[in-house]
C-alpha cells in the first residue's frame, strides 16, 4: 500500500541530539500540532511536514519541550488521518519520509523531543488487510483480523448487536460479498471507512509491534495512542441494551471501550520501548469513568502519560477544580505516574470558547459566546494547568487564544461526525481552522495557496505577528508562563499541592516557595500578597500586604 518507498531513512539517535533530561516527560510542556491546518510549505491550502519543520524555531522560542503530531500517514482522509491505509508511509498530501525524517532531526537539533499519532484500534478500509478479508470472502483468515460477524433477523438484516458508532448511527456496515449477495457485518466504532481490527488474532499485535520498531527506528521520541481504551472486546461482542450510547461514554465502562485487556498489550509495548535510549515515551487518549480507572495505564510497567479528560471537562470552577487535582493526583500518586493536564485538542471546542458560555454545555459548543470573557477565563486557567505539579499540553493556536470558528458555512465542513446526523455534534472543524501567522495575506501566512478551511476577518490580529512583543498579548504571556515554569524549581515536578485558605470561588495552594491563586468568581478578591509577583494572567495592584485580584485572573507568586 505504500505510496512511497518503506524503507525508513537512516536512523537518528533522539538521545544524541535532544537535551539531556532525566524523566524529561514527568513535568514536559508538549505542543500539539495538527499538520494539515498549521503551516502551508506548498501553497496547496493544506498544511504539510515541510511547513512545520520550517516552524519549529517558534516552537523552540515559545518554550514547550516536545511536539505532537496528529496523523500524516497515508490515508483516504475519511476522518483526518485517522483512518490509516499505511503505517509505514507519509500521505503524499503531507510530504514523504524524507520530510519526516527532516523534521525529527531538525527539531532533536534544536531541543525539541518528537512524538507521533499512533491509531491501533482501526485502520483504513483501504488497508491491505481489509482489502483482502473483503475479496476473500466469508471464513477467510484475512476477515479474522477483523471483527466480521453474520447478522441477525431471518436473512442476517440485522446488525449483530446493538453497539452505535461514536459519529453516530449504528458501529456495523454490511458488506456485499464476492458473488453480490448481501453477507456479513464489520465492527467499525468510528465511521464505516475506519474497521475495527480484532486484537485477538495474533498477527495484529505482531503488525503494531513492527510498526512501533519501524517509527522508533526513525528516531521519534514517543507515540500519542488514538482510542488507547479501545482494541479489546468484551467476549461475544453482548447486547450494551440502551440507545444514545454515546452519552453513556466516560460514564461507564463499556464492553467495546477500557475493557482490561488493553493493559496486556500496552505491557508488551513498554518492553519494547524500553529496549531504546533517550526516554521515549507513550501517551494515552484513554476516556475513562474516572480518573482512577485513568490511573490504571500509567502503571510503571505500562505507559507514561494518560490525556486527563476529565480536568478537560472541569467547569471555571473553584470548588470543581479543586475536586479534580486532588482525585487527579490522589489517582496518579500510588502508580508512580505525572498528572497530565490539557484544556483543549482537535476534538473539542477550544477553551476560549468553551468558558465564553454558560457552565453545563459540554465540551462541542456552537456558540460564540462572550469573547473578552471566554479569552480572560482561558488565560487564567493556562496559567493555572502549568502550575500544577505534572505534564502538560498545548493545543496549537491556544497560545494565540484563538476561538473556535462556530459559523463555518455548511458546505465546507469536513468532520465526519457532522455528516452522520447522530452520535457527536460534528463541529470539530471549529478548532481546526489553520492557524494565523502574520497579519496580512490570503491565509495569514499559513501559506501561499488558501487554506483548506475558511479562516475568518480579523484573524491577522491574533497572528503570531500581531502579538509578538506585545505586551500583554497572550502569546507573550504564554512565552513568560513557560520560561517562569522551565526556571522556578517548584513548578511541574512533584506530585501534590498544599491548599490555602481562600475565599469562596478562588483556588490557591503552595508549592515550596510558590503560590498560585486563580479567582474564578465575577468579581475582584482581596488576597494576601504572597510575595513577589511571578506573573498574572491580568492586571492586579498590590498595598500594604494585600493584593487586588480582579475577575477570572490567575496570578503567581514566590517567596524566593
Amino acid at each position: 500500500m505504500s505510496q512511497q518507498p518503506s524503507a525508513a531513512p537512516a536512523p537518528t539517535s533522539a538521545v544524541a541530539t535532544v537535551s539531556e533530561r532525566h524523566d524529561w516527560w514527568r513535568d514536559a510542556v508538549i505542543y500539539q500540532v495538527y499538520p494539515r491546518s498549521f503551516a502551508d510549505s506548498n501553497g496547496d491550502g493544506m498544511g504539510d511536514l515541510e511547513g512545520v519543520r520550517t516552524r519549529l524555531p517558534y516552537l523552540r522560542d515559545l518554550g514547550v519541550d516536545a511536539v505532537w503530531l496528529s496523523p500524516f500517514y497515508a490515508s483516504p482522509q475519511a476522518d483526518a488521518g485517522y483512518d490509516v491505509a499505511d503505517y509505514r508511509a507519509v500521505d503524499p498530501m503531507f510530504g514523504t519520509l524524507l520530510d519526516a525524517d527532516a523534521l525529527i532531526r531538525d527539531a532533536h537539533a534544536l531541543g525539541l523531543r518528537i512524538i507521533v499519532d499512533l491509531v491501533p484500534n482501526h485502520s483504513s478500509d483501504q488497508y491491505e488487510w481489509f482489502r483482502r478479508a473483503l475479496a476473500e470472502g466469508p471464513g477467510s483468515p484475512s476477515r479474522d483480523r477483523y471483527h466480521f460477524r453474520p447478522g441477525k433477523g431471518k436473512n442476517g438484516e440485522l446488525p449483530p448487536n446493538d453497539w452505535e458508532s461514536i459519529f453516530g448511527g449504528p458501529a456495523w456496515t454490511r458488506v456485499t460479498e464476492p458473488d453480490g449477495t448481501p453477507g456479513e457485518w464489520y465492527l467499525h466504532l468510528f465511521a464505516p471507512e475506519q474497521p475495527d481490527f480484532n486484537w485477538e488474532h495474533p498477527a495484529v499485535g505482531d503488525e503494531f509491534r513492527s510498526i512501533l520498531r519501524f517509527w522508533l527506528d526513525m528516531g521519534v521520541d514517543g507515540f500519542r495512542i488514538d482510542v488507547a481504551h479501545g482494541m479489546v472486546k468484551a467476549e461475544g461482542l453482548p447486547d450494551l441494551g440502551s440507545h444514545e450510547q454515546l452519552k453513556l461514554l466516560g460514564n461507564d465502562v463499556m464492553p467495546f471501550f477500557d475493557q482490561d485487556g488493553v493493559h496486556e498489550i500496552y505491557r508488551q509495548w513498554r518492553r519494547i520501548l524500553d529496549e531504546y535510549s533517550g526516554e521515549r515515551i507513550f501517551v494515552a487518549e484513554a476516556w475513562t469513568p474516572t480518573v482512577e480507572r485513568t490511573a490504571n495505564y500509567v502503571r510503571p510497567d505500562e505507559l507514561h502519560q494518560a490525556f486527563n479528560f476529565q480536568y478537560l471537562g472541569t467547569h471555571w470552577d473553584a470548588e470543581e477544580l479543586r475536586t479534580v487535582i486532588d482525585r487527579t493526583l490522589d489517582a496518579m500518586r500510588p502508580v508512580g505516574a505525572p498528572a497530565t493536564w490539557v484544556l483543549s485538542n482537535h476534538d473539542v471546542t477550544r477553551h476560549a470558547t468553551r468558558f465564553a458560555n454558560p457552565a453545563g454545555l459540554g465540551t462541542q459548543i456552537r456558540l460564540a459566546g462572550d469573547r473578552a470573557l471566554g479569552l480572560r477565563r482561558a488565560r487564567a486557567a493556562t496559567l493555572l494547568m502549568l502550575a500544577l505539579p505534572g505534564s502538560a499540553y498545548v493545543y496549537q493556536g491556544e497560545e494565540l487564544g484563538l476561538p473556535d470558528v462556530v459559523d463555518l458555512p455548511d458546505e465546507v465542513r469536513q468532520d465526519p461526525a457532522y455528516f452522520r446526523g447522530a452520535g457527536q455534534d460534528g463541529f470539530r472543524d471549529g478548532c481546526r481552522v489553520p492557524i494565523p501567522w502574520t497579519r496580512e495575506g490570503s491565509s495569514y501566512g499559513f501559506g501561499d495557496g488558501g487554506s483548506w478551511l475558511p479562516q475568518p476577518a480579523g484573524w491577522g490580529e491574533l497572528s503570531v505577528e500581531a502579538q509578538t512583543g506585545e505586551s500583554g498579548s497572550t502569546l507573550e504571556l504564554y512565552r513568560e508562563a513557560l520560561a517562569v515554569r522551565r526556571s522556578t524549581a517548584d513548578l511541574g515536578a512533584g506530585d501534590a499541592v498544599e491548599w490555602l485558605r481562600a475565599p469562596e470561588g478562588v483556588v490557591a495552594f503552595r508549592r515550596g516557595d510558590f503560590v498560585c491563586v486563580a479567582n474564578t468568581t465575577g468579581e475582584s478578591v482581596a488576597m494576601p500578597a504572597y510575595g513577589r509577583v511571578l506573573l498574572a494572567s491580568g492586571e492586579i495592584t498590590e498595598a500594604a500586604g494585600e493584593a487586588k485580584v480582579p475577575a477570572d485572573t490567575t496570578v503567581w507568586w514566590t517567596r524566593a
